[in-house]
């Protein structure tokens, strides 16, 4: 049987998607698509953003009526509701996802889980104990290039792996609620943790600010209604940061640097492996988004030649990253299964390497451990 007639076949998921901003656009394009799955509600403080998706994706016309509020809490009490995806500002996603969970709703939410560790573990739990399914949209962990390095990485045709970089740049869109760091190296470290199939020990970060340099990153309206505990700051000294400069070390001995910025023109999406026979580039901005670079050097006389250098494309599927997390999602809904890619526990330990990285902003770079 395939996907589709499974999906035909089985009860409908209904789902709210809270938050209309960019990727709850994305969000509800793709959740609208999938058979066997029902959008009951969309709901944004915005009626502009709400009037927006109504008529861009023809909401009016679907069948059954799909509404738009701008109560969120009105959408989740909603008949027919089995599940949330949440794409808010990233200081409300917490209160949000724990009241969809103790309404014993299923919870979709985009990255990351939560401003602090302790939060995203007790997410976790409160999932296990309500038994619904939690997964965090980080979306690169779906994505095809992503998929196939790892494979390439694990039956080490890198070799011996020594150390990665990364690349993530572009202009806006700014964050007031988290620094640079949060918004956007957790892709990165997703990323590296996913190949190497291990999580840093240690972490060390610089930060700079020239947009913001006297806001504090705060809660959401939102988190304050439900009187949640405010994070701590997500940013090195005062002000928020544009730019990240980031190291990993990882107990393999590998290293990873990492750069971040929503300040520069020049967009970048580059990410790198290095092994000790080749190295692995997964490039978004590329005509060729993954290629395996071969090569080595060897000894002759006093000299060190390149050799056996080789450029190998690697054909990945050109499927939409979000519409595989969505897919998944409703996958471990229907099947009541945890995620086995990216759960709670996943966006957890990311979010305790993200505040180890932090603490090193605070130190002025300082090598910092990341906590078990």
């Amino acid at each position: 049987m395939s996907n589709v007639d499974a999906a035909q076949d089985s009860p409908s998921v209904g789902i709210v998607i809270l938050g209309l901003g960019r990727w709850g656009m994305h969000l509800l394009r793709n959740f609208l698509a999938l058979p066997g799955v029902r959008v009951v509600a969309i709901a944004d403080p915005s009626t502009t953003r709400l009037q927006t998706a109504v008529n861009q994706l023809g909401l009016a016309h679907r069948t059954p009526a799909v509404l738009a509020l701008t109560d969120w809490a009105a959408a989740l009490d909603l008949d027919g509701v089995d599940a949330v995806a949440i794409a808010t500002p990233a200081s409300t996603h917490a209160a949000l996802l724990r009241t969809a969970l103790n309404w014993g709703l299923h919870g979709f939410v985009e990255k990351p889980l939560a401003l602090c560790a302790a939060e995203g573990r007790e997410l976790c739990q409160l999932a296990a104990a309500q038994g619904r399914r939690l997964v965090v949209d980080h979306t690169y962990l779906f994505h095809p290039a992503v998929q196939a390095g790892r494979s390439l990485v694990q039956r080490g045709l890198l070799g011996q792996v020594r150390y990665g970089s990364s690349s993530r740049t572009h202009l806006g869109p700014v964050r007031s609620d988290v620094d640079a760091l949060w918004d956007l190296a957790i892709h990165d470290i997703a990323i590296f943790n996913h190949w190497l199939e291990e999580r840093p020990v240690q972490g060390q970060a610089w930060g700079t600010v020239w947009l913001q340099p006297a806001l504090t990153p705060q809660l959401g309206a939102i988190a304050q209604e439900t009187n949640q505990a405010k994070p701590a700051v997500q940013s090195g000294g005062s002000g928020v940061s544009d730019l990240v400069w980031a190291r990993l070390f990882y107990p393999s001995g590998f290293q990873a640097t990492l750069q971040v910025c929503w300040l520069n023109p020049d967009r970048q999406r580059r990410l790198s492996m290095v092994g000790d026979r080749a190295s692995l580039i997964f490039d978004e901005m590329a005509t060729d988004s993954l290629v395996l670079q071969t090569g080595a050097l060897m000894k002759q006389d006093r000299q060190f030649l390149p050799t056996t250098q080789e450029r190998r494309a690697i054909a990945v599927s050109r499927e939409e990253p979000l519409r595989r997390a969505c897919e998944h999602f409703v996958d471990c809904v229907r099947g009541d299964r945890p995620s086995s890619l990216s759960s709670g526990e996943v966006g957890t330990e990311l979010i305790t390497i993200l505040e180890a990285l932090s603490r090193s902003m605070a130190q002025q770079g300082a090598i910092v451990p990341v906590a078990d």
